[in-house]
């Protein structure tokens, strides 16, 4: 006899469904595998028969032939278990009268039977729920993070036994009920602005770039606050909303680094050494393709502190997804695509001692040593980055002042309020953030006038910014004026962005 059960593989963000078809017939007992199955499927037969065992069912010990269609598909992981040991029962006439149709079934067995959590779960279900199936049976670890797709009846279950019960209708299992967001705050509340002693310029720059998702460099002395502000970036950032937040944990559940909550509730803040290989920050692997580091950021902030010491090849990796938003990771085990809309934010030291410019301590460094270690940044990249600030030394009366600074929740409130003017401007479109415009939406949204086109012109020659530089400053000014509720751009607005624009010193 023959049985058809429903699964699902997955490729990057992407569900592949998977027919799992299985043929018991008479014959010197063999047990075959069909359908470009790897090592961790392969061995899933030692794994069901012991499971069928352990549960108190019968192993067939006939000719059993399982294939899974389609065949031109790499079938990865022991997420297809549960529906082998399903299909087999089936197929051996255990499971007479079961209706299974649109049904999908995921979950790895123990040798007991019990059942294991699977990772990826979540884009699975939502790609197989994009496709028309609304019933699945997950396993029962899993079950926070399916509880948050909606529309869909969801199994979980502990065994193999439940799973066999539950299908036959002598121990119905009740679906998941939909479970309810509640973002949370993105960091602890000792990563405060309030903490943080001068540093005027920095905290504007801070405030614009969170407001318009714009990229940010701080380069300053060692000490002067470049971390700690960095770190305080997530308090004044807007919380996830609920579709955020599901593209944001469906990537983190394809790495493996959900939490019991079973979604990410608050923004990714990424923080790779400075030793992450380019694997590592981009994504890749021998068999699977994984997300790397930017795509873990995505929704949120990639933090590369102390940006020279990163390797040359592993920064240049992130130019295109700091203009297009995703990545493609091509490797021998297959090609995905995944989301890297994040906010960089890097800091650095002027010299390789940290002191050049310091007006209390020496630089030690000769000036071929400091060229040669801010050319460790490409040009290319630092194009990249909109808004390029110099951190200087905080002064004792700075940090003896016992007025406390202005807190993360004010900086937030006109964060929010930029954001809710962006929202508005981009309404039915792909775009959220200024700093995601094209120039399709530069010259629709962000028209300057015969005043500051000459104010931009001038920044243009003495700067010799290139044309991606001029169009970032346009997006910076853009979000100045929202932060001022300002529905002109104005030429003090561009004044303040270009004054962030500081690559030729820094490249220098």
């Amino acid at each position: 006899m023959i049985a058809k059960i429903l699964s699902y593989a997955l490729n990057g963000l992407e569900g592949v469904p998977v027919e799992v078809e299985t043929d018991v017939n008479r014959g010197m007992p063999a047990y075959e595998m069909v359908g470009l199955p790897d090592t961790a499927v392969k061995e899933s037969k030692e794994r069901v028969r012991s499971a069928l065992k352990n549960s108190g069912l019968l192993f067939p010990m006939n000719r059993i032939t399982v294939n899974f269609a389609p065949a031109d598909v790499k079938k990865e992981g022991a997420s297809f278990d549960l529906p082998i040991a399903i299909s087999l029962l089936k197929a051996s006439e255990q499971l007479v009268g079961s209706r299974l149709d649109g049904t999908v079934i995921l979950g790895e067995l123990a040798l007991s039977g019990d059942v294991r959590p699977v990772s990826g779960l979540l884009p699975i279900l939502i790609s197989a729920k994009q496709r028309g199936y609304t019933r699945f049976i997950v396993p029962a670890d899993n079950a926070r993070e399916a509880s948050y797709l909606d529309g869909a009846e969801i199994v979980p279950v502990r065994t193999l036994g439940q799973a066999v019960a539950h299908i036959l209708g002598t121990a119905p299992i009740p679906p998941l009920a939909f479970s309810s967001f509640t973002p949370r705050p993105s960091a602890d509340a000792s990563d405060d602005l309030r903490f943080v002693k001068g540093q005027p310029m920095a905290r504007r720059a801070l405030e614009i770039a969170v407001a318009g998702g714009h990229n940010l460099l701080l380069a300053g002395p060692p000490g002067s606050g470049k971390t700690m502000l960095a770190r305080c970036i997530p308090t004044v950032m807007p919380e996830l909303t609920f579709d955020e937040a599901l593209e944001i944990t469906a990537i983190h559940s394809v790495a493996g680094t959900l939490g019991e909550e079973g979604i990410v509730s608050a923004r990714p803040f990424r923080t790779p050494h400075h030793t992450a290989t380019t694997v590592s920050m981009c994504g890749g692997g021998n068999r699977t393709v994984h997300p790397g580091e930017i795509s873990l950021a995505h929704g949120g902030v990639l933090f590369l502190d102390e940006l020279p010491e990163y390797k040359r090849s592993t920064l240049e990796a992130l130019r295109q997804p700091l203009e297009d938003g995703k990545i493609t990771v091509s490797r021998a085990g297959g090609t995905a695509t995944f989301p890297a809309r994040f906010m960089l934010c890097a800091s650095m030291n002027p010299c390789p001692c940290g002191n050049y410019g310091s007006a209390h301590r020496v630089c030690t460094c000769t000036p071929a040593e400091i060229r040669n270690y801010r050319r460790r940044i490409s040009g290319p990249l630092l194009d990249r980055i909109d808004l390029q600030v110099e951190v200087d030394d905080v002064g004792y009366d700075d940090l003896s002042d016992g007025e406390a600074a202005e807190s993360s929740e004010r900086v937030r409130e006109r964060v929010n309020t930029a954001r809710r003017i962006q929202r508005a401007r981009f309404a039915g479109t792909e775009i959220s953030t200024n700093a995601q415009m094209g120039e399709r939406e530069l010259a629709r949204f962000c028209p300057l006038g015969r005043e500051g086109n000459e104010v931009l012109r001038a920044a243009f020659e003495r700067l010799n910014l290139s044309a991606r530089g001029r169009a970032r400053v346009i997006k910076v000014a853009r979000t100045i004026a929202d932060l001022d509720c300002s529905e002109d751009i104005l030429p003090r607005h561009l004044y303040e962005a270009v004054s962030y624009r500081l690559g030729e010193k820094l490249g220098g």
